[in-house]
């Protein structure tokens, strides 16, 4: 990791300034099975302290420990709306359950594979598009040149940081981020916690 943000502060004094103020990269893991992609589901366009909660009570709600597509499809679609999830992501989580008990959400399969043909696989799930793509991609399978253009809090953490007087577009950001390659998601990181330095990332 040394070696990366050596190259980022080289590349980009901005970006050095961020990594001074925020200090070591500790970015948090999880493994690559259906909870991981289960969690972005739930953290689709919400807050993350929202989505915290509402993701700890499902987990809770569940009772395996570990999140799992059965202990998910044991619940009723009552229960999981009284946990704060729409009846859209319920429809998600429960569809992409199966698809991990029938096999056709091969995770394991996932590690072997580049980063497009991943985001190829999974956004052909239900529920699942590019955005929640690059969060399994970055939390789980710990890609480490992956840049979430669409994430909102990254374009408006770029725009914070580099005094833009308004937010910028996806293309925008990925222009800016050619130079942080090949670790576009230490940089993504970095941008995240500069806007919520407390963030459980």
């Amino acid at each position: 990791m040394k070696k990366a943000i050596e190259q980022l502060c080289a590349a980009d004094p901005v970006l050095e300034r961020l990594i001074e103020q925020t200090g070591r990269y500790r970015i948090r893991y999880l493994d690559p099975d259906y909870e991981a992609l289960a969690k972005a589901i739930v953290y689709q366009q919400l807050s993350g302290k929202v989505a915290s909660v509402i993701f700890e009570r499902l987990k809770i709600a569940a009772g395996d420990g570990r999140l799992t597509a059965s202990a998910v499809l044991r619940l009723t679609p009552d229960t999981m709306r009284s946990l704060g999830l729409s009846r859209q992501k319920i429809a998600y989580l429960r569809e992409l359950a199966a698809e991990a008990q029938a096999g056709t959400a091969d995770f394991e399969a996932m590690k072997r594979m580049r980063d497009e043909d991943v985001i190829r696989a999974l956004t052909r799930l239900k529920g699942v598009g590019v955005w929640t793509a690059h969060m399994f991609l970055i939390f789980a399978l710990r890609r480490k040149d992956v840049l979430p253009v669409g994430d909102l809090g990254i374009r408006a953490a770029v725009q914070k940081a580099y005094g833009l007087d308004q937010l910028p577009s996806p293309g925008e950001v990925e222009a800016m981020g050619e130079r942080w390659r090949p670790y576009r998601t230490v940089a993504s990181w970095y941008l995240w916690r500069s806007l919520e330095p407390d963030a459980n990332l």
